[in-house]
């Protein structure tokens, strides 16, 4: 599956459990050259309680993470299309928190509401040029938002890679959201490029940090909230929500989740 362009493996838990995953095996299938492809690894698997579901996601890396915006996002898609819970609404049963989500429209896209978190805060970093401001926020998992002046300018791979360990964002690091405004003072969305720890390079797309960085514009006064975002390779996510005190609240993404294909894996 795709989730604006983060994409992947996703298995229906009822014929597949994590036991039968090892590290190995999960890397091994997330392989873009040898296995399947993908960012991340998800099983879902219904619990007893009606459109409620276990959300298990894992890193291509085999590494275990708390959430995943757009690999929620597709969840939700999937477990319509496996008839394992109703479109209207549904919670998946994360490492992060319980998450409602539900399908929005007959295509592809789907919303989640995030648990409520703290705002992101400001963190001491040496900039380099065109640079002008970081700030830390743990939305499902840890994201370090980054100011630029342009997205599209950014080495992503060196200075993700650098920033992505910093010693500010403590033994385990973050993700990195680079963030910039439109080109020319253009009415279009911010735009955002992400380097994804455990993936440990570029993703096409991230749903939360999205939101962490859609709440660093807002609190800057700059692109103020609900707001659309524009991914590295155009495609839109919408974020919506408020502020209260020192915690974001109400807090949705909107975006896709797009199966694109079925199968076995041997």
């Amino acid at each position: 599956m795709t989730g604006s362009g983060n994409d992947f493996v996703v298995l229906d838990g009822r014929h597949s459990s994590l036991d039968q995953w090892p590290v190995e095996k999960i890397v091994a299938v997330c392989d873009r050259r040898m296995g399947a492809g993908a960012d991340g690894f998800v099983i879902l698997t219904p619990t007893d309680v009606p459109g409620e579901i276990r959300f298990e996601f894992l890193n291509s890396d085999g590494s275990r993470a708390g959430m995943c915006g757009n690999a929620a996002l597709c969840s939700t898609r999937l477990s319509v299309f496996l008839e394992i819970a109703p479109a209207e609404g549904m919670t998946l049963l994360t490492d992060s928190g319980r998450v409602q989500t539900r399908c929005m429209g007959p295509g592809h896209m789907a919303e989640i509401m995030l648990p409520d978190f703290d705002l992101p805060v400001p963190v001491e970093v040496e900039p380099r040029p065109g640079e002008s401001g970081f700030y830390l926020a743990t939305v499902g998992v840890p994201h370090l938002v980054v100011v630029t002046e342009d997205v599209s300018q950014v080495d992503i791979m060196g200075r993700g890679r650098e920033l992505r360990s910093h010693p500010v964002l403590g033994p385990g690091g973050a993700n990195v959201n680079f963030i910039s405004g439109p080109p020319n003072g253009s009415g279009e969305p911010w735009r955002i490029r992400t380097y994804e720890r455990g993936v440990e390079g570029e993703t096409l797309a991230c749903g939360t940090g999205t939101v962490a960085a859609a709440y660093v514009a807002d609190q800057l006064g700059r692109h103020p909230l609900p707001a659309e975002w524009q991914t590295v390779r155009g495609i839109r996510l919408g974020v919506s929500g408020t502020r209260e005190g020192a915690r974001g609240t109400g807090a949705w993404l909107l975006g896709e989740g797009r199966l694109v294909y079925a199968g076995v894996i041997q």
